[in-house]
């Protein structure tokens, strides 16, 4: 079995995220096996909250060149975003960032 931390890599702290942080949604990148269930039930232990949706999405690797060489890509992920009950504190990671 899995460890919460080696399902959830990282949060992702962009622009489009921080807008939606006061409808408590967030975003992590995730493990690419890991499904919904899982994603879900690592967030709640880690960060102690109430999860009440997720979506998932797998984010292709971009092409770029590299040097001499015509083609190469970077590393394929998979992005989670979280909706919290209303009820829910908030994740600590995100605090002051918006």
């Amino acid at each position: 079995m899995k460890s919460p931390y080696d399902i959830i890599i990282r949060p992702i702290i962009t622009e489009q995220s921080m807008e939606d942080l006061d409808i408590k949604k967030y975003v992590f990148e995730v493990a690419k096996d890991a499904n919904k269930i899982e994603i879900k039930k690592a967030i709640e232990e880690i960060f102690g909250v109430t999860v009440i949706k997720v979506t998932t999405t797998n984010v292709p690797g971009k092409q770029k060149r590299t040097g001499a060489y015509p083609k190469g890509y970077t590393a394929s992920w998979k992005k989670a975003v979280v909706k919290l009950s209303e009820d829910s504190k908030n994740i600590e990671i995100f605090e002051g960032m918006a």
